[in-house]
């Protein structure tokens, strides 16, 4: 059976990161070919070979994006792509909107904790936070550093996944740190909060507490992110 390609109208694509998370769901399709996927444009050029068109859309809506009807026009097409930025129709219960932002708001976890674990980590191993006292001017010092290393861990982590999405390096820095910062922070100041209940105040990292952060740290942005990505169509991540 020879080769055919599908156009699908893709929504709730808002960055390069947005466009590679589709071509790779795609791309990951047996008998797909290539994908093309540019999230300005909001749509995916699909070669393939035998491949029904309901198999390309089961797997765009599985990445946590929403598809239309293959070869829409400009104008679905920017109906499609703008759909989450309707505050007038904003509500709570669009799955793919939650999946979508849980989806972003597990990258934006990852990065995030690289940089805050490995601070808390430290400061358990050498000692070097300990016996101030709580909420005294070097405690405070020592406690917001896990929180900007965790926002410089998310950026990068960001950018480099922009740029696997064939964004270039400049592009994809400016794009990483025009992301969401509240969300980032949110996430941040949760996580901590959660580690100092298990360690008493104590800077440092409980290892107990790890699975607790996680859970906390993803939960506490998460509807946040919903809620930016439905009325405003843009994505923390």
């Amino acid at each position: 059976m020879g080769e055919t390609t599908t156009t699908l109208a893709v929504g709730g694509m808002t960055c390069g990161g947005c466009a590679g998370n589709v071509q790779r769901a795609l791309e990951g399709v047996a008998g797909v070919t290539s994908a093309a996927v540019d999230h300005v444009a909001g749509n995916a050029s699909v070669m393939h070979a035998g491949v029904a068109q309901a198999e390309l859309k089961a797997a765009v809506a599985a990445a946590g994006y929403s598809v239309g009807d293959e070869s829409a026009g400009a104008d679905a097409l920017h109906q499609l792509g703008s759909a989450p930025a309707m505050g007038a129709n904003f509500h709570w219960g669009d799955g793919v909107t939650w999946r979508q932002a849980a989806n972003n708001t597990k990258w934006c976890l990852i990065g995030c904790s690289l940089g805050e674990f490995a601070t808390l980590a430290y400061y358990s191993y050498s000692g070097i936070a300990a016996n101030y006292d709580l909420w005294s001017k070097m405690w405070i010092f020592f406690a917001a550093l896990p929180l900007i290393n965790g926002l410089i861990t998310s950026v990068m982590l960001e950018t480099g996944i922009l740029m696997q999405g064939q964004m270039d390096f400049s592009n994809a820095l400016k794009t990483a740190m025009g992301m969401s910062f509240i969300s980032m922070l949110m996430m941040e100041i949760a996580m901590e909060i959660t580690d100092l209940l298990f360690t008493s105040g104590e800077l440092g990292m409980n290892p107990i507490a790890i699975p607790f952060m996680l859970v906390v740290g993803f939960l506490t942005p998460w509807p946040y992110n919903y809620w930016r990505l439905k009325k405003y169509g843009q994505a923390c991540h």
